[in-house]
């Protein structure tokens, strides 16, 4: 088994995250035990899935299967639309931990403001219950916006540790990661690669060639220096390994700057101020 190397980010409760984990997000549920093990063994430390993936159960078989400690594994799901309320959330969390075999969970996120149901006040205060139960070590947020997080940080006097947004070079956010930095709240990158999209793009290929790295590798690299967490997602066993062998070089002022010239604000998922899918 590969040795874990993967600085870590702290959070706004005193706890720790390892900046870099895997993401599997649409991987089916017979493929998410393989590429979680296949981590693993590469030197991750942190798994980050959903109840609306459908793959927990998979997460949980991997990380029993590791011979890890549980503690030295950051497990991290998320609450669906579906369930926001206070008793509901209640009951999702449980079965959620029943999926994935854990007693504990690290980091339990709201997937979705969801602001014309406007539960998510009621639905963080059940989370702040868990944290103080003890059956969560730190509680966050997903694709939360600006006013959102007001909101939820003036109404639970609770700064929620993370906001996991979509966040990429053609997407930086940087109004987002103000207001997080402003209140404390770590930045977490989902579909940090773009969604494959940006892999071909010629400034990467041609800071990929200058460093000897993917231009997936120069993409992490840049979230990193950025300061995000960043979970990419693949369920080669050969990407997987690539993905996490991003701590031996460094990308300089210009090469930030060259990535920072792609943003044209595409957004490639849903846009959190309209989406309110309970399916």
């Amino acid at each position: 088994m590969a040795r874990s190397f993967d600085p870590s980010v702290t959070l706004n409760d005193g706890n720790s995250i390892p900046a870099v984990g895997l993401g599997v997000w649409q991987t089916p549920a017979d493929d998410t035990e393989r590429a979680v093990s296949a981590a693993l063994s590469a030197g991750y430390r942190h798994v980050d899935t959903a109840a609306a993936y459908g793959n927990e159960e998979g997460v949980g078989r991997a990380v029993a299967a590791s011979g890890l400690q549980r503690d030295d594994v950051y497990v991290v799901t998320k609450l669906w639309n579906s369930e926001q309320g206070y008793d509901t959330t209640l009951r999702a969390f449980d079965a959620s931990m029943t999926k994935l075999g854990l007693d504990r969970l690290d980091l339990y996120l709201i997937h979705w403001p969801m602001p014309e149901v406007n539960a998510f006040v009621d639905t963080f205060k059940a989370f702040a219950h868990l944290r103080e139960q003890g059956r969560v070590t730190s509680i966050g947020v997903s694709n939360f916006e600006p006013e959102h997080l007001r909101t939820l940080v003036d109404a639970t006097g609770i700064v929620p540790a993370v906001n996991q947004i979509e966040l990429h070079p053609l997407l930086p956010q940087h109004e987002l990661r103000e207001v997080h930095a402003e209140l404390g709240i770590a930045t977490e990158a989902w579909s940090p690669l773009g969604q494959g999209s940006l892999l071909s793009h010629a400034t990467l290929a041609d800071l990929a060639a200058t460093h000897g790295k993917t231009p997936a590798q120069v993409l992490i690299r840049w979230h990193i220096q950025l300061g995000n967490i960043v979970i990419p997602k693949s369920v080669n066993p050969e990407r997987i390994a690539s993905n996490f062998d991003v701590f031996d070089f460094e990308l300089s002022e210009q090469d930030m700057t060259s990535i920072a010239s792609l943003e044209d604000g595409t957004r490639l998922g849903p846009d959190p101020r309209t989406f309110n899918f309970k399916g």
